[in-house]
């Protein structure tokens, strides 16, 4: 496994803490977050499984895709979702210029209208921080559940999530083609187990 499933202290720290990793909770609330959307087929199921638990999160939602299904986005707001940029084209802040980066962040910002931004990959740079902490609140996670990863049968993506959610955490599924199977089962076991255990689940609005 290439991927830390709980951030700890210690990565937090040598990222940065401008970065929002989690959310001080006297209370059982849980912050469930969707990147890569939205996409037709997965992100409708996704709202559907919300609705019957009454469940609100929060969609990191690339540019490029809600240019393509402009309604789905809107449904995704009616709905009471939160949305944020997360790059128009998923850009790896690692790998590209800061110029480039940014220009993906603006051009996502012409559907987006959000002050909430997740760097794909988790991955961005302290010049790339630098200029959009000036705007932007950049949440990240503490509870990634992999479902992105094809070579993990779902029921582990489910036991990452269990194992390691902890009040104010920020859950990290992906509403896209590729991790739909994971993402839907372990979605509803989240929801089924931690609602009979008094949870609530909230969008990120700060």
């Amino acid at each position: 496994m290439r991927f830390y499933l709980k951030t700890t202290k210690l990565i937090r720290a040598f990222h940065s803490r401008k970065l929002i990793w989690d959310f001080a909770a006297e209370d059982k609330t849980l912050y469930l977050t969707f990147d890569d959307g939205p996409c037709p087929g997965v992100t409708e199921r996704v709202l559907e499984i919300l609705d019957k638990y009454q469940a609100k999160a929060t969609f990191f939602c690339l540019g490029e895709k809600v240019r393509l299904h402009p309604q789905l986005f809107e449904t995704i707001k009616t709905k009471g979702h939160a949305v944020g940029n997360h790059t128009y084209n998923h850009k790896n802040g690692w790998k590209v210029s800061t110029k480039d980066f940014i220009r993906s962040v603006k051009q996502a910002e012409q559907y987006i209208k959000s002050d909430l931004f997740r760097p794909p990959y988790g991955k961005i740079r302290t010049p790339q921080l630098k200029l959009l902490k000036k705007d932007y609140k950049i949440i990240m996670w503490s509870v990634l559940s992999g479902d992105f990863d094809e070579n993990i049968p779902k029921e582990e993506c489910w036991q990452n999530v269990m194992n390691n959610a902890y009040p104010g955490s920020i859950i990290v599924f992906h509403d896209s083609y590729k991790a739909s199977v994971n993402m839907l089962y372990a979605l509803e076991m989240c929801l089924e187990h931690f609602s009979k255990n008094g949870y609530d689940f909230k969008a990120i609005t700060i």
